[in-house]
């Protein structure tokens, strides 16, 4: 898919920005990077006003290693890097939040997804296999599906729809669809928020019965924003 450019109030240093953010007394603040689709939080680091700068000028991610005492460009050995799509700062200005595209299998350097895969009180080792971040709503939910499609559980409505392939699932998201449109034909807000509450989950199996991911209608519908407007 096409590559968005990085938001242009982020193509170059803001001294002002920079300026109004409030370091510690190690010239450090706290950034957490997100998933620019899901919303998942995928790590936590530090950065100096290097590392900002530097971020800003490249479009890449720059982090403050306080173990090396250096700047370190995420991803720069391994290819992961991460491509900058926002960033915004707390109400107290000693936070930043950073929204990024994350290049290759994670974020984590146990090569998790996420740094945030353990919940239990006994810490893992991380590692490709391990627990997803929590996302979006949506997200969870088409995990739930794929989850039945690949590991059956008897009596599951998903492993029905499933079971009977084409023919019973796009019956459904048609009968959904002509539900939704009567709704919103009442104006009932609750009724038309329901309705199509059943025509995501009922599309999300058709997606999980074709092997097409949730992640990939998100990365289409990016594409799209921006886009020039259709006559």
């Amino acid at each position: 898919m096409d590559r968005l450019p990085v938001q242009a109030s982020f193509q170059a240093p803001d001294p002002d920005l920079i300026r109004a953010l409030r370091f510690n007394e190690a010239g450090l603040i706290p950034a957490v990077a997100q998933d620019w689709l899901d919303g998942a939080v995928l790590m936590v680091a530090w950065m100096n006003r290097q590392a900002i700068e530097h971020t800003l000028q490249s479009g890449e991610v720059h982090y403050w290693s306080r173990s090396r005492q250096e700047l370190w460009h995420k991803g720069a050995t391994s290819g992961q890097i991460q491509r900058l799509r926002g960033l915004r700062y707390d109400c107290d200005a000693d936070v930043l939040l950073l929204t990024i595209e994350q290049q290759g299998a994670g974020a984590c350097h146990t090569g998790a997804r996420s740094c945030f895969y353990d919940e239990g009180p006994l810490p893992s080792a991380g590692g490709p296999q391990a627990a997803p971040p929590p996302a979006d709503v949506c997200t969870e939910l088409m995990r739930v599906i794929e989850a039945r499609r690949d590991s059956p559980e008897p009596g599951s409505y998903t492993n029905k729809l499933l079971e009977g392939g084409d023919n019973r699932i796009l019956k459904k998201i048609g009968e959904e669809s002509a539900e939704f449109v009567m709704a919103c034909k009442d104006n009932n807000a609750a009724e038309i928020a329901a309705e199509a509450a059943d025509i995501v989950f009922h599309l999300q199996v058709a997606l999980a019965h074709h092997g097409v991911s949730w992640r990939q209608v998100q990365e289409v519908l990016a594409t799209r924003r921006g886009a020039p407007r259709r006559e």
